[in-house]
């Protein structure tokens, strides 16, 4: 984004903690219609506004920091997805297999915050360009295919941005690396058959989905394992994918669901050990001057303020890296 000043200052106290913020190096980018309406749900979905609001009262943000998106256009959305589905998505006519698989209730809402997830990831990833990092407080939907949803996720923003750029002559090559405890299924198969896109994914093995798409490198984890185990499988595989394939950019999806105390993941990670993946990755690729994008992907904690504190630990993380290199 033009114009944006990636330079540190002082900004006014926040009056509710006393506390004194400053801007980030990069941009937020947040919408309040984000929420996906599910009601009771295990997909938490007002994480978003809650890290959102967390950054605010906590002083890390100000909203000068934030970006709000624009829906993704319909021809963009298109780049990814088939006429069908979108068209399904459009006038809620899914079939009950479709429903089924998407595993979410449908209404109009659930389309609009879709719609906005993808825009916002776009929107991220053209920050991203000008500043080093951007951040979607929401996107990383990396169970959606071309012509169905999967596993809560109806569209691919990542994918979606990823094409996006590409047709704007922004970049050519991309990377992905996705970091939920679940395979990266609908990526893998979007991007099996090009080049220019190399897919990434840390999982545990034995979990969702049942299908595993091949992704470009697939690092499949045993059940239990801990900080010091994947931390030393993730890193150098990043390490070494980054200097074999120099992406212009890289899509981080970051899962809060290697969690230990994860519902639907079977990983024992920290708190501690999810901030170093992060901060491992980002510096990686910012050592080699290559813009990063997060989208944050699932998080299904016992406790909802545990999966809003990992979300937000990324974006912690993103900060000391970016000021490191803003140096």
């Amino acid at each position: 984004m033009s114009g944006v000043d990636i330079s540190l200052r002082l900004i006014m106290p926040c009056a509710k903690l006393g506390l004194v913020a400053f801007m980030l190096p990069f941009k937020l980018v947040y919408h309040e219609f984000y929420d996906l309406n599910l009601g009771t749900h295990v997909f938490p979905s007002e994480k978003f506004r809650l890290i959102h609001d967390k950054l605010l009262s906590d002083a890390i943000a100000e909203p000068s920091d934030f970006l709000r998106p624009e829906p993704a256009s319909d021809a963009d959305i298109r780049r990814v997805h088939t006429e069908d589905w979108v068209h399904k998505l459009k006038t809620g006519t899914l079939t009950a297999s479709e429903q089924m698989k998407l595993e979410v209730p449908y209404s109009p809402e659930l389309v609009r915050a879709f719609w906005l997830a993808a825009g916002g990831t776009i929107a991220a990833a053209e920050s991203a360009l000008h500043d080093g990092f951007g951040c979607n407080i929401g996107g990383g939907f990396h169970h959606a295919y071309p012509g169905h949803g999967e596993g809560f996720c109806a569209i691919h923003d990542v994918a979606v941005a990823i094409r996006t750029l590409q047709a704007r002559n922004k970049i050519t090559l991309a990377m992905v690396v996705d970091t939920d405890v679940h395979h990266g299924n609908g990526t893998a198969a979007i991007f099996s058959k090009d080049d220019s896109v190399f897919t990434l994914s840390i999982h545990q093995l034995n979990n969702y989905p049942a299908h595993k798409p091949h992704s470009s490198l697939d690092l499949n984890l045993e059940d239990g394992v801990a900080d010091e185990e994947y931390l030393a499988t993730l890193l150098p595989a990043v390490k070494k994918s980054i200097a074999s394939f120099r992406p212009d950019i890289l899509f981080y999806v970051g899962g809060a669901d290697p969690y230990r105390e994860d519902q639907l993941g079977g990983l024992d990670l920290s708190m501690e050990g999810l901030q170093k993946r992060d901060a491992g990755v980002f510096e990686e690729a910012r050592r080699k001057n290559i813009p990063v994008v997060t989208t944050l992907a699932g998080g299904y904690a016992r406790r909802l303020q545990d999966t809003v504190q990992i979300h937000l630990n990324s974006i912690l993380a993103a900060k000391r890296v970016a000021e490191r290199h803003n140096q």
